[in-house]
């Protein structure tokens, strides 16, 4: 069943943020939740699954995961299909030799510290629980959520590269916020996933106190760029408004 203070900031979120994708719950489970349905056919990438959670739930294993050896690697999943080990060899080697992901890079891209037999993806308003939500936020709402976000973790959430998959174990072995700006991969594989677009990733314990903050920074951000665009257009006029000028003109 879906839990009402999950489903509330689903609401919230989205009134706030005007996301261009529903947000999604990430969740991992030892047992696989009864309800919830195995994907259909073969994806190139588990981060297809974001995608995909944002309209419908699904439950997943390593081998749902398996086209791409990365993210089994960054979900450190349980029961990998037998030629992982392999898979992943071959594919830091190919990185290795054009030297985007070096050696000495491998031991610095997060990896989930649990081993979980079964993720779930689904929409955030529909969700029970969840250990993760991802957002895609074009560049103002990202603005929001650093801002929003910083307050709450004490910390600017770091931006990051190559692996996208990768955001979701930084913000579970971190317990703060992190955004990527995803990887070739999953660029190519997202339809969602615009050259305008992050992918924010908030660990679930913090949902309430980050959703009240974002709400707060968001409207925050509405007020002052009208301020700011009346105070732009007095200036261009030739006026020169002090800030309460300014501010009495918003009235």
């Amino acid at each position: 069943m879906p839990s009402p203070q999950i489903s509330a900031a689903a609401a919230r979120l989205q009134a706030a943020l005007n996301l261009p994708l529903a947000p999604v719950a990430v969740s991992f489970h030892e047992q696989p939740p009864q309800t919830v349905p195995a994907p259909s056919k073969p994806v190139p990438a588990g981060c297809v699954f974001w995608q995909q959670g944002a309209e419908a739930a699904v439950v997943t294993t390593a081998k749902d995961h398996a086209l791409c050896a990365i993210g089994v690697h960054t979900h450190n999943l349980a029961d990998p299909v037998p030629s992982q080990g392999a898979e992943l060899g071959a594919v830091l080697g190919v990185l290795g030799q054009m030297t985007y992901v070096r050696p000495e890079d491998i031991p610095g891209i997060p990896t989930l510290r649990t081993q979980p037999r079964y993720v779930v993806y689904e929409p955030l308003a529909g969700a029970s629980s969840a250990d993760v939500v991802l957002l895609l936020a074009r560049n103002r709402q990202s603005l929001v959520l650093t801002e929003a976000t910083s307050q709450v973790d004490g910390a600017t959430a770091p931006a990051m590269g190559r692996p996208a998959c990768a955001v979701v174990p930084q913000a579970v072995g971190s317990g703060n916020a992190a955004m990527t700006f995803g990887c070739c991969g999953a660029r190519a594989y997202l339809d969602a996933f615009a050259d305008d677009i992050a992918i924010w990733a908030l660990p679930a314990g913090k949902l309430d106190a980050y959703t009240e903050r974002i709400e707060k920074i968001a409207e925050a951000n509405r007020v002052l760029t009208e301020f700011h665009r009346l105070r732009g257009a007095d200036v261009a006029g030739g006026a020169t408004p002090t800030y309460a000028e300014s501010l009495t003109r918003m009235g």
